[in-house]
């Protein structure tokens, strides 16, 4: 990864969006702070598309694309993106999955997530489960004790034992059926809401992430940036990003908006 000063002017000038994480992305110590929400704003007020593409529930996601200053929003790990439209006045939702697949894999991964909480103590079944359609979130870091890495690992060997996709997050691990992700449903939003090819046009937009469950977006995006608690996860993160941040979570993503800013702005 290069310093984020090595990110050329040239390039940062024809950035037209910004797609990022949210814990601990956007977020610090689980709150979004007033420079993160301020930068989303700046973003949008300069004309940039801002899209959230987080692994958090789709309860929260309705929320976040309704009031945040954003464009969209891709919600747990790419299950789906909802999208308020002003104009209509009408949230616009699309899922991977149909209703009836999502009701029945729903009452599958309850049982998974039972399993899991009897073999490995300490775990705990996120607090946001309750708002999810789509997968199965273990909470090793938001409202318990930290676990160690054996811990998480057992989690993701214990998911993918029964079929699922599992991916760890900076506070989850992540498990679903189906072979989607952040990326896949990313194209699908840009192609269906803004008619952009993604594929054509990844050098206009920047990804920011901090975790292993952004490599797939680190790798596509060739001016991807990590915040720099990106370091924390040392060689477990498959794909780096380009580029990574001085300051950790939401102060360096607004250091990245910042940044972007400065670039368009001469």
């Amino acid at each position: 990864m290069k310093p984020l000063a090595a990110f050329p002017a040239d390039g940062r000038r024809a950035i037209q969006g910004v797609l990022c994480d949210i814990d601990d992305t956007l977020s610090t110590e689980g709150r979004i702070t007033a420079e993160a929400y301020g930068a989303m704003e700046r973003l949008q007020q300069a004309g940039l598309r801002v899209i959230p593409v987080t692994g958090r529930p789709a309860g929260w996601c309705d929320h976040i694309a309704r009031l945040w200053p954003v464009d969209g929003v891709v919600g747990e790990n790419g299950a789906f993106y909802f999208r308020y439209d002003k104009t209509a006045r009408k949230m616009r939702r699309h899922f991977a999955d149909d209703a009836a697949t999502r009701a029945a894999h729903r009452v599958r991964l309850a049982n998974i997530g039972a399993e899991i909480l009897k073999a490995v103590p300490g775990t705990a079944i996120a607090a946001d489960q309750q708002y999810r359609e789509t997968d199965l979130a273990i909470d090793f870091r938001e409202d318990v004790p930290p676990l160690p890495q054996t811990a998480i690992d057992e989690i993701v060997m214990r998911m993918e034992k029964h079929g699922l996709t599992a991916k760890v997050s900076s506070i989850h691990v992540n498990g679903w059926f189906g072979a989607y992700d952040k990326l896949t449903m990313s194209k699908t939003l840009m192609r269906e809401a803004f008619g952009v090819d993604l594929d054509a046009a990844r050098a206009n937009y920047v990804f920011v992430g901090d975790s292993p469950n952004d490599a797939p977006m680190f790798g596509y995006f060739p001016h991807a940036v990590g915040v720099a608690n990106i370091l924390d996860f040392g060689s477990r993160v498959e794909r780096l990003p380009a580029y990574v941040s001085t300051r950790r979570c939401g102060a360096g993503f607004n250091e990245v908006v910042n940044y972007l800013l400065d670039a368009i702005n001469t």
